[in-house]
């Protein structure tokens, strides 16, 4: 099963734009996503889940075409909530507004956004569905750069805050999980598209 970050996007203000409507793919991110359907076009994929967001809806798209799919769209595989959505981000001077700082007491869990637990567990979920219905062929879920760094750590035993800096996950990258049953047998990554720093505002 591959866990696609989806390409990159249009975003000439450098706004958090999370959930936000509107926001698609870039001539660049469509390449991206023409790239990893070329990456992929040996593979024996049988399913494509897609978050509800734009611009994973237009990532799949690529694979869909490439493998005549259809891009079925998982809610699980949303981006995070976070309260800070229109902004620059949670470092636009956000220390000094007082009104921001209960959203930021307490970074662990995280307190302005949807809790790492959550994440974790509706992407647990959704690996699940997808690996059922592929019953034995090749999956693809796009997603976004946190609710797939979630994941990953929490199937690798890790704890689940960490420093978005040292992320792994780069723009139209693979997170591949590969079963024996229902057993996550191995994990790699990689970047067919190529690297891209994981700091970019946005997911």
């Amino acid at each position: 099963m591959h866990l696609l970050r989806h390409g990159e996007v249009y975003n000439p203000e450098q706004i958090l734009y999370g959930r936000l409507p509107g926001y698609r793919l870039s001539e660049h991110g469509e390449r991206q996503a023409e790239a990893v359907a070329e990456a992929l076009a040996g593979e024996d994929i049988t399913v494509l889940l897609a978050s509800p967001l734009e611009r994973a809806q237009q990532t799949a798209a690529a694979i869909a075409a490439s493998h005549g799919l259809e891009v079925v769209t998982e809610p699980n595989l949303i981006e995070a909530a976070n309260a800070f959505e229109g902004s620059i981000g949670v470092g636009d001077g956000a220390l000094r507004r007082p009104s921001a700082w209960p959203k930021l007491i307490n970074p662990f869990r995280p307190s302005w956004g949807e809790p790492y637990a959550g994440i974790a567990a509706r992407m647990r979920a959704a690996v699940h569905r997808a690996r059922e219905l592929a019953a034995g062929h090749t999956a693809v879920c796009v997603s976004h750069q946190l609710p797939i760094w979630t994941l990953r750590r929490s199937l690798e035993g890790k704890r689940l805050w960490h420093d978005p800096r040292r992320r792994e996950c780069a723009l139209a990258s693979l997170t591949s999980l590969v079963f024996d049953g229902t057993r996550l047998a191995e994990l790699r990554y990689r970047e067919p598209a190529g690297s891209s720093d994981p700091k970019v505002t946005g997911a």
